[in-house]
């Protein structure tokens, strides 16, 4: 090709086949347009978390500092509120029966779901069954899951009496006893709940290099050795955050004392969560539920910013 065809200018054709930049205008008017549209699909996110989250929070902050029955208008009384629930009897049983929850949640309800995750992995044959079994009680309502135990905790024809009893061992009063009811109901809370947990944990042990294995057994570690020098320390970060959401759900237990023990025998299961359902619903004490209620927001928010601490800085490690 020569010098005179390499410099030959543009034809009107080929000029019109180069796209013209967009203007300006246009650009910022397209963008518009299009943030317009992703906030429209959120308004109906935004409305309802704001009727059903955000506004019963902030009105529970108000309450907690009024006299409020329903048809009569609010008077504020300031600290009142917080002061008489400080010095209900119900209200230290009530914070020692979460804290001991928690607590026993924490022993029970978070060794096995690591333990089942770690079995299940090992597994060869008819994985996706034995993880369809685990997750199965996920699926149950709380509520119907609440009454199959209260039938199987029977002191009398109960299913877990009846089985001890063909094995011929004691029986116990199981959710009937004072000793053993916050226990049972710690069992039946990890039965409920355990399968979305072992499947998170079964994901994170599934994404450790199968190398960091074979290393190990190179160097002799047996099995309990492989699992405290490398599936620990590869997992902290999932563990770490499946404690904290599990102190978090498990402070606001309700469903469990409410059907099966109705806080008792002798306040041995009440809670926080159950004791400001007892202020609104059965006192009519609306001031005292949203008092205690903010004290619970105080305590859980605390873990929540840990939990999004810990969150942002594994991201930004990341």
């Amino acid at each position: 090709m020569t010098k005179t065809a390499e410099r030959r200018p543009l034809t009107k054709a080929a000029v019109h086949r180069v796209p013209a930049p967009p203007p300006v205008g246009g650009r910022r008017r397209r963008r518009l347009v299009d943030q317009a549209r992703a906030y429209a699909f959120l308004l109906g996110g935004l409305v309802c978390f704001a009727l059903f989250s955000w506004y019963p929070a902030i009105r529970a902050v108000v309450i907690a500092f009024q006299k409020y029955t329903p048809g009569s208008p609010p008077e504020w009384v300031g600290t009142a509120n917080f002061t008489r629930v400080l010095h209900d009897p119900e209200f230290g049983a009530a914070w020692r029966n979460t804290l001991t929850f928690t607590l026993l949640a924490l022993l029970v309800g978070f060794a096995i779901p690591f333990l089942l995750a770690l079995v299940l992995n090992e597994l060869r044959h008819a994985k996706a069954f034995f993880r369809v079994v685990v997750y199965l009680p996920v699926m149950i309502p709380p509520v119907v899951s609440a009454l199959l135990w209260k039938w199987f905790y029977d002191p009398g024809a109960g299913l877990a009496n009846e089985a001890l009893r063909f094995l011929h061992l004691p029986t116990s009063n199981w959710s009937n006893g004072t000793d053993t009811a916050l226990i049972s109901l710690v069992i039946v809370a990890t039965w409920a709940n355990m399968g979305g947990t072992v499947l998170i944990y079964l994901a994170a042990l599934q994404s450790i290099p199968g190398e960091l294995y074979e290393a190990a057994e190179l160097d002799g570690a047996n099995l309990l050795q492989r699992i405290r020098h490398v599936t620990v320390p590869q997992t902290r970060f999932v563990i770490l955050m499946l404690m904290l959401l599990q102190i978090i759900a498990t402070m606001q237990v309700f469903t469990e004392p409410f059907v099966i023990t109705g806080g008792g025998p002798e306040n041995a299961t009440v809670t926080v969560l159950y004791l400001i359902y007892k202020y609104a619903f059965l006192y009519n004490d609306f001031g005292g539920a949203c008092a205690l209620s903010v004290m619970l927001l105080v305590l859980l928010g605390v873990f929540s910013a840990v939990y999004l601490r810990l969150t942002h800085t594994e991201g930004d490690t990341a």
